[in-house]
């Protein structure tokens, strides 16, 4: 019996964020991606659901941990990985790196490294399309940590406000960076949109289907002209929170914790709802395209230095020559 095409389609994009953060790992301990990365290992089920809930003109903001959204979206891996490693043939030219991708084609608005900064743009997103006549729906996504930021505060205020279609997806997965998400915040998350009268629900983040479930509901809601909502899904990370610490080795989880989390993955979740033969021919689909993605990307020439200051200015302007001395 074959799965239907949402099951195949969920699985596929768990499968390849999953494959494609373990890629990206491996560039960074070649050097191919310098700087390293914060891996998504673990929340792909969040990515995965929320975006299969949208319409292809729905617009996204992401957050530094973006790049499940920004494949979950439909970005071409092979230009994301591109970027991720520097190269002109990146999303934005090697300009944006881990942090920064966007693809305004996609309604990919961009990722996001200030946390929090990303709500107020999704609200301004959603603003704008209501005042074009269009039944856009703006996402962001933001974690745990931004949570009492208040920019993020700031967003939800006038996105309750205004009745703007905007969905809140938090991901809390438990730390903002090292710190616990119990240590940080008082009361709960779903109580800070609850305050603005916005509808909250707390789901599942390990499960791509109970997230779908749960982004359909609040988009279908938003496009209605029923106002934001906000979804927090609980998960957890199974990687570091940026892979520095893979020699740092900061010790804020231990052992058994992390194998604990480790016991329920969104890629084997998923799975378990496609027949053996559908989800070998996923994984052996999404190892080619990602063979293709590192070749593409190392393949890839650097950025021609010259141009190093192009699009800093609307009007060409150049910084001037520093002074000697």
């Amino acid at each position: 019996m074959k799965a239907s095409d949402t099951e195949v389609g969920l699985y596929r994009a768990v499968r390849l964020i999953r494959r494609f953060e373990e890629r990206a790992v491996e560039l960074v301990r070649s050097g191919d991606i310098v700087g390293g990365i914060h891996p998504y290992t673990g929340q792909e089920a969040i990515a995965a659901g929320v975006c299969a809930a949208l319409r292809e003109d729905d617009v996204i903001t992401s957050t530094h941990r973006g790049h499940g959204h920004v494949l979950a979206k439909g970005a071409d891996p092979a230009r994301v990985l591109a970027e991720l490693a520097g190269r002109a043939t990146g999303l934005n030219r090697g300009r944006g790196g881990s942090m920064h991708a966007a693809d305004f084609g996609l309604g990919i608005l961009g990722a996001n490294a200030i946390v929090g900064a990303n709500g107020a743009i999704t609200a301004g997103a959603a603003w704008a399309a209501r005042q074009a006549g269009a039944d856009r729906v703006a996402v962001s996504f933001f974690g745990d940590g931004a949570v009492n930021q208040g920019v993020l505060l700031e967003a939800m205020n006038l996105a309750a406000l205004w009745r703007l279609p905007v969905l809140f997806v938090c991901e809390n997965n438990g730390y903002a960076t090292t710190l616990t998400v119990a240590d940080a915040v008082a009361g709960t998350i779903t109580g800070r949109g609850e305050a603005f009268g916005i509808p909250s629900v707390t789901v599942d983040g390990m499960d791509p289907r109970a997230v779908l479930d749960a982004a359909r509901t609040a988009v279908d809601n938003a496009r209605a002209g029923g106002g934001p909502s906000l979804v927090e899904c609980l998960t957890y990370r199974f990687d570091a929170h940026h892979t520095w610490e893979h020699k740092a080795r900061p010790r804020y989880r231990d052992d058994e914790e992390v194998r604990s989390g480790r016991e329920r993955d969104p890629v084997a979740i998923q799975g378990a709802r496609v027949p053996a033969a559908e989800r070998d021919a996923v994984d052996a689909e999404v190892e080619s395209t990602l063979d293709d993605a590192v070749a593409f990307a190392l393949g890839s020439p650097h950025p021609d230095p010259v141009g190093a200051l192009d699009h800093l200015y609307a009007t060409g302007t150049w910084a001037r020559p520093g002074g000697g001395g």
